[in-house]
């Protein structure tokens, strides 16, 4: 909570930064643009808080939401599978519901094949999910034809439409605030023109929601506390009894269930795919915020509200950066400074813990 609480107040630190030397920061779109974008991100980062905290290293994040958002298009559209070798020629064509319930069961399927493939054969897992991001960036090229999918078509657009509001549209906020003082027949209206503009955008409660059930999860359920015991030492962890494998499997299939998730909203936000672009770069994203927000690189260590607030400062610190006229070509290497401050705040943390802990033996 310590680390949460430090982010929180860095971020207060760069936004008030950011508002004086740009007056764009504080406009109602900005802030709007900014929530809405730290509140996908937010999704991500939880989803790879629960493999970091567990021990582990997920970098297929990216390529599992580029081909959440390339299968959710096709089967929308209508998906025709012809494998000449094999004698296959069909198509699949799917409404909303279960064209998502396929994404999400694709997506937790691949970390299961993570999992398995690191508790069972003992492979590292940053081997396994970097071929699992090669792999999967192919596979969603292959089956576009490096087409780049959406959702524009007329009755693509007006069956997605409605679930589109749902899950990345906006909830506008109170236009004007009306006042009655009794015994006076009189009408006050406040206007308030800033809450005209700014409109909230669904994401935030989305990630509100998920924060609370991951962290409900990690903190208030036996198996959080596995996760976080796997983390901090997995030898003490299957000597005291606990199912070390199966819940490595679980951190697997909930990051990557959670990227297919993330991956369905970042597609119907943007409302296009491209295979070779989409979500490339984003387990980067995803991976500092976790460790911006308390997450340690060596498990064990981690809190869903600082990963949210992580999120949040990664995308602020691109705002500011992008407001204050600095390249766009930059962009990745403040994601890679963002990480490297992260890790040596983390070690330098770790060192004086242990400082503080002979010094008091």
């Amino acid at each position: 909570m310590k680390k949460a609480l430090a982010i929180g107040a860095l971020l207060i630190v760069i936004s008030a930064a950011a508002s004086l030397k740009s007056p764009d920061f504080l406009t109602a779109a900005n802030i709007q643009n900014n929530v809405n974008w730290s509140s996908l991100w937010g999704i991500l980062a939880i989803g790879s808080a629960f493999v970091i905290i567990a021990g582990g290293i997920d970098l297929s994040i990216g390529s599992v939401v580029c081909l959440s958002g390339c299968l959710l298009s096709l089967l929308l559209h209508g998906w025709h599978i012809r494998i000449g070798w094999l004698g296959l020629d069909t198509e699949l064509k799917f409404g909303v519901p279960a064209a998502l319930t396929f994404v999400l069961v694709v997506a937790a399927l691949l970390g299961l094949g993570h999992g398995l493939l690191i508790t069972k054969l003992r492979l590292q897992p940053f081997v396994v999910t970097l071929c699992g991001l090669l792999l999967y960036r192919g596979f969603s090229r292959w089956i576009t034809d490096e087409q780049t999918q959406g959702f524009g078509d007329d009755d693509v657009a007006a069956l997605i439409e409605r679930f589109h509001d749902w899950t990345v549209g906006t909830i506008p906020l109170i236009e004007d605030f009306e006042l009655r003082i009794p015994f006076v027949q009189r009408l006050f209206t406040v206007r308030t023109p800033f809450v005209q503009e700014f409109h909230l955008p669904i994401p935030f409660l989305i990630v509100v929601a998920l924060g609370l059930v991951a962290g409900g999860f990690l903190h208030w359920t036996i198996y959080g506390r596995y996760l976080l015991a796997l983390g901090r030492n997995e030898q003490a962890a299957r000597y005291s009894g606990i199912a070390t494998d199966r819940m490595v499997i679980v951190a697997y299939v909930l990051c990557s269930l959670i990227a297919g998730f993330g991956g369905v909203l970042l597609a119907l936000e943007i409302n296009s795919v491209q295979p070779s672009s989409f979500g490339a770069g984003w387990e980067l994203t995803a991976i500092a915020a976790a460790v911006l927000g308390g997450c340690s690189l060596r498990g064990g260590e981690g809190s869903i509200l600082g990963v949210i607030i992580g999120a949040a400062l990664i995308r602020v610190i691109l705002n500011a950066t992008f407001l204050l006229g600095v390249p766009d070509t930059l962009a990745d290497a403040t994601t890679g400074l963002v990480i490297l401050l992260g890790v040596i705040a983390d070690e330098l943390f770790h060192r004086l813990a242990a400082r503080r802990r002979l010094r008091s033996a």
